[in-house]
């Protein structure tokens, strides 16, 4: 079965301002990540993409055009269930706002049994997600073969999802994955079991020097903005 390059979008306005965005319209790559995806192109050289499949959020949008730009002949998709989690009522709010809802420890200890007000559940997102991939496996490969490689281009907490899913980690365990914009995830699906093969790489080691104010202890919810 084929190989899966997981994108995570640029660095984007919301993630800079600490702001939930979900689906909320009108939410683009700041500079720094229109960068990173300028940078795209050269970082995924040489690797025979078949197809590209992408949310259709902006700053996902934003981020795969410099790569279908460099290989204008490489399909490209759109599927709303790589989308962003639907957040609802959180939607377009601070995160230090919601950091004293009651729901937020939940999702951060127990995702599993966590739903989002006027949106979906954290389950029903990894499944929409998860069900998406196997239906692209299964297509990418009758049009190209076994060993063909695709790339999907979707949020923090969507791979992060795909990844405890392809570990056969239960859903409680994701928030331990970390992925950072722009980063570049890789899974090998096979007839019996799925092989993460790369994780949040961005080539970048900036994120790992040790910082003033401590990191926060929670996940980022929808992701973190990476280094700085």
């Amino acid at each position: 079965m084929p190989t899966l390059i997981l994108v995570r979008h640029g660095r984007s306005t919301a993630n800079t301002s600490a702001v939930l965005a979900g689906w909320t319209p009108g939410v683009a790559l700041d500079e720094r990540g229109a960068a990173q995806a300028a940078a795209l192109p050269a970082r995924l050289a040489g690797l025979p993409i078949a197809e590209v499949v992408a949310s259709p959020l902006q700053r996902c949008q934003e981020t795969i055009r410099p790569l279908l730009d460099a290989r204008p002949d490489v399909p490209v998709h759109s599927d709303e269930r790589i989308g962003e989690a639907h957040y609802g009522d959180w939607s377009g709010r601070k995160l230090a706002e919601l950091s004293d809802d009651p729901l937020m420890e939940v999702v951060q200890a127990h995702p599993s049994a966590a739903a989002f007000p006027g949106g979906e559940s954290m389950r029903a997102m990894q499944t929409r997600a998860a069900e998406a991939v196997r239906e692209w496996n299964a297509r990418v490969e009758r049009d190209h073969g076994p060993d063909a490689v695709y790339l999907m281009c979707s949020h923090g907490d969507i791979i992060k999802s795909l990844v405890a899913d392809a570990l056969g980690l239960h859903l409680d365990l994701f928030q331990r994955i970390s992925v950072e914009p722009c980063s570049v995830t890789v899974i090998r699906y096979t007839r019996l079991r799925p092989f993460l093969v790369r994780l949040g790489d961005t080539g970048d080691f900036a994120s790992l020097v040790p910082r003033e104010a401590p990191p926060e202890q929670d996940a980022t919810v929808g992701g973190d903005a990476g280094a700085p």
